[in-house]
């Protein structure tokens, strides 16, 4: 099976080597350009790799939940806590985030998400940041 997928990887290799050279020059106007074969190849290319690469992750992280009962344990405190922080954060967005000229080009729910989207990233780099700082300051006063 090693070799097997090895000769694959090696002929998908030699493939998108072959279709680089096909690419069009920088020259080409965009709209002809987007239409090169060679282009449209290396692309189906690129999301077959990736949605391979997407299942298999996806299997052997299930594998992996599925043999630990611990990890299936920490797995879903962990789910629950994204989930968590996704309703607070709908919850402290306002709605009327940005200016009347953006408004004007959205409605309001459509700016309640993304001002729901960034307090998720705010409260997630807190976490993350905190999860750095808080051991090492630990540490440091410990000795």
């Amino acid at each position: 099976m090693h070799k097997i997928l090895k000769i694959v990887l090696i002929v998908i290799g030699l493939i998108g080597a072959v279709l680089w050279f096909m690419l069009p020059d920088s020259e080409m106007p965009v709209a002809e350009a987007a239409e090169n074969g060679a282009m449209g190849a290396m692309f189906l290319i690129t999301y077959l790799l990736l949605g391979a690469a997407v299942v298999f992750s996806l299997i052997f992280t299930i594998k992996n939940l599925l043999s630990n009962p611990q990890g299936i344990k920490k797995a879903l405190f962990v789910i629950g806590g994204f989930f968590l922080v996704v309703i607070v954060s709908y919850v402290l967005a306002s709605g009327t985030d940005v200016d009347d000229k953006a408004m004007a080009m959205s409605d309001e729910s459509t700016v309640k998400k993304i001002g729901m989207g960034l307090n998720i990233f705010y409260i997630l780099t807190i976490i993350a940041v905190g999860s750095l700082v808080v051991p090492a300051v630990k540490k440091m006063f410990s000795k």
